[in-house]
């Protein structure tokens, strides 16, 4: 049992799924252990801090991540150091350019901004843009070198030091939301420095980059870091816009946060195989044999798929048990929501993987189309239930509370003022749904284009690889 385990350890695939495990345990450990340290509002604010500096993370490393891990997975000698200092130079440019960017908005409406949900992020974010950014440099590095080892090592540090500063915060130092800010921006130079001293992020390549490595990566880049912009907008927009609305606000965005952050196990073998297939079908791209890109694609996609079914079919079985135990009773009511976002999760394999299928066959351009039909559709989707029926929510529930008990819609059942907030949450979950599947179509579409695929082959390559990843894990903890 213990060589079987050793031989699982090598496994990109099992260091990959390891490490992003290893993430989503400690974020949810952390989540539990906030939502019962915060009320609600305040709760909100620190899901907001999160979601706007996620935002910014994807528009200052989709300059250089993905186009990185592509080109940088077949280069060697000073090709690979020119790399590395453009990873570098792009990224500092960036940073500068943000952070002086959200410091003068704040400059600007101080007030207004320390009035809504959203301080923390503009005072405090930018400090952390700038503590991160040699952690992230060794995250792209060691992504493109495929260095699953290391990258667990620096996430357990970082997600699992932060998780424990938490229990010691709960049970005895009992710190408000920013001393948990001043910890997380903490625990992140820490990881930074860890990274500069055993030399993982490249910084000494900085005076390598040159106008050509520049260029490539920028042409590259400027549509993936468009498709990582709306990327995290899709999961973001909905945080942000109920934050707005003034029916729902911080309350109402920690109401949501919570099935959403279950949602986060569908993406741990998700994100976890997607470090893997990336640079392989990049690489099988780079050498023309468009034949292996199809046969990762059906694997993975369709494996996937079938990986995560069980997940989705207990979550919605089990959906009020699984809201108890991460929110408690306060966050019950959002049972509905999680279950609505059990069905999105079967479609989110194929929808992700014809992205990074795009990508790895150099066509950012077709990819980045593909996320922005999906990011209006959600932008115009919520905005029309949030402000909308949201409103018409409230003022039909209001006249309903004057209304004599033989007419009253409340008596059968049909609306009730308290649940006004619920019925928006539930039905922004309902969009989700929509975009992901207008996704699917557009990325198929323009997928089909270039490699003139057979669906079918999306259900029997990936049963088999589907049956691969049962044995593997079953040999590595089955003697």
């Amino acid at each position: 049992m213990r060589a079987n385990f050793s031989k699982a350890l090598q496994n990109n695939n099992f260091l990959s799924l390891s490490s992003n495990l290893g993430i989503a345990v400690f974020g949810f450990l952390s989540f539990f252990i906030l939502v019962r340290s915060l009320v609600p509002e305040v709760m909100g604010e620190w899901v907001l801090y999160l979601a706007a500096g996620n935002l910014f993370e994807m528009l200052r490393f989709g300059l250089t991540r993905t186009a990185i891990i592509r080109y940088l997975s077949g280069a060697e000698g000073d090709d690979r150091k020119k790399l590395i200092g453009t990873n570098w130079a792009l990224g500092l440019v960036a940073t500068i350019v943000l952070s002086a960017l959200i410091w003068g908005v704040y400059l600007m409406f101080p007030s207004k901004i320390e009035g809504s949900g959203y301080s923390l992020f503009f005072i405090w974010y930018p400090i952390l843009s700038f503590v991160n950014l040699p952690f992230n440099m060794a995250i792209s590095v060691m992504h493109a070198d495929q260095r699953f080892g290391k990258i667990l090592f620096v996430n357990t540090l970082n997600y699992g030091g932060f998780f424990i500063f938490l229990i010691i915060n709960f049970f005895f130092l009992h710190w408000g939301i920013l001393f948990i800010v001043y910890t997380h921006i903490a625990l992140n130079l820490l990881v930074s420095i860890i990274s500069m001293i055993y030399r993982w992020d490249g910084f000494e390549y900085l005076l390598h980059a040159n106008k050509k490595t520049n260029k490539i990566i920028w042409d590259f880049s400027k549509y993936s870091s468009g498709t990582l912009i709306g990327s995290n907008l899709l999961k973001s927009s909905d945080q942000f816009l109920l934050a707005f609305s003034p029916f729902v606000g911080t309350v109402g965005v920690a109401m949501y946060a919570v099935p959403l952050k279950l949602t986060q196990i569908l993406e741990i073998p998700l994100r976890s195989y997607a470090a893997v297939a990336f640079p392989l079908m990049s690489k099988a791209s780079l050498e023309n044999n468009m034949e292996e890109v199809k046969r990762i694609f059906y694997a993975y996609s369709g494996g996937l798929t079938f990986l995560i079914l069980p997940i989705l079919i207990i979550g919605f079985i089990f959906s009020e048990q699984f809201i108890y135990v991460l929110g408690g009773k306060e966050y019950l009511e959002t049972q509905n929501v999680f279950r609505i976002f059990c069905v999105y999760g079967f479609f989110i394999a194929i929808d992700k993987f014809t992205g990074i299928a795009l990508d790895s066959i150099n066509k950012p351009k077709k990819n980045f189309i593909k996320v922005m039909y999906m990011a209006v559709a959600n932008i115009l989707g919520d905005t029309f239930v949030i402000f909308y029926i949201g409103k018409f929510l409230i003022i039909a529930s209001a006249i309903s509370l004057l209304l004599p008990p033989n007419i009253n819609p409340i008596h059968f059942g049909l609306l009730h003022y308290d649940f006004s907030v619920l019925q928006i949450l539930e039905m922004v979950a309902y969009v989700t749904i929509l975009f992901t599947l207008i996704g699917i179509i557009v990325g198929l579409y323009y997928l089909n284009k270039d490699l003139k695929l057979s669906y079918r082959y999306i259900i029997i390559d990936g049963w088999k690889f589907f049956l691969s990843v049962i044995k593997d894990i079953k040999s590595a903890f089955v003697p």
